[in-house]
């Protein structure tokens, strides 16, 4: 048997260690773009917190307005009127914070796919080292 057949004990370790170094940085550019995809999720959600904080507030003042022109006139169809569009304005901020929150969920942030990746990286490195 030749030298190239039977590689030494050195080789391998190199050869494992290049190809370790190679999966580190693999696996290091995977969470950056990770990170950086569930960073952009959570600022779209932090927009949608916010807007919906904005109408939200806004809502108040509508409603605060129309509770008084409905108290001023006992009901007649201006207060009312403004009543209404607060409503809608409040449902509307409501629904917002909703979807804006569960964007920002911790759950939605993880780096699911590179803990899995991590997980079978392990495994492979076991297999060999064995």
């Amino acid at each position: 048997m030749s030298t190239q057949d039977n590689p030494s004990l050195g080789t391998l370790v190199a050869d494992l260690a290049q190809q370790v170094s190679t999966l580190v940085q693999t696996e290091a550019r995977l969470l950056r773009a990770e990170i950086s995809e569930n960073a952009t999720k959570a600022g779209a959600g932090a927009v949608e917190v916010l807007g919906g904080a904005i109408c939200l507030l806004a809502a108040l003042l509508v409603l605060l307005q129309a509770l008084v022109i409905a108290l001023a006139r006992l009901g007649l169809g201006a207060g009312w009127s403004a009543l209404l569009v607060g409503v809608v304005v409040a449902v509307l901020g409501v629904i917002l914070l909703r979807t804006g929150m569960a964007s920002m969920a911790p759950s939605e942030l993880a780096p699911d796919r590179t803990q899995e990746q991590l997980k079978r990286d392990v495994n492979v490195i076991k297999e060999q080292a064995r």
